[in-house]
């Protein structure tokens, strides 16, 4: 996904899934997987790091082309700055969105961490999907 600083790279890899009440609830009776965070930047002394960060599914939802994902950070890059954030299982969330065939790149939303005294992101809420995705890419599949 782009990131707006030169040396950095993020990668996101994201496999949720969800079952919903068939009466059409928007929240899923159930929502299990898991997704990956990581950011490759460089350092002041000119080395790289990657800061890496995997997640609990705990919502996923879905709607036409967007998708949100939220979950707990269960395990962390050892030495990196979310070793403390591991310690309160914090929540972060993604967006997707599919653009479709010429309609422009496909998008995601990375909420990254709350900052001190901000409290706990909700669970399936995420911002807008608004970072073009650059390399790769990802299929979403909406309810059934």
């Amino acid at each position: 996904m782009y990131f707006p600083a030169p040396d950095n790279d993020i990668e996101i890899t994201a496999d949720a899934h969800a079952t919903f009440d068939p009466n059409g609830a928007w929240r899923p009776t159930r929502s299990w997987g898991t997704f990956r965070i990581s950011h490759r930047y460089k350092l002041p002394d000119g080395t790289w790091f990657t800061n890496w960060g995997d997640f609990a599914v705990d919502c996923l939802t879905t709607g036409g082309p967007t998708a949100t994902v939220t979950g707990r950070l269960t395990k962390v890059a050892p030495g990196g700055p979310w070793e403390e954030l591991l310690k309160e299982r914090t929540r972060m969330g993604l967006s997707f969105y599919v653009a479709g065939k010429g309609r422009g790149p496909n998008r995601i939303g990375l909420s990254g961490a709350p900052r001190p005294g901000e409290g706990e992101l909700s669970a399936c809420m995420a911002p807008a999907a608004d970072a073009p995705v650059v390399k790769g890419g990802y299929t979403l599949v909406d309810k059934r």
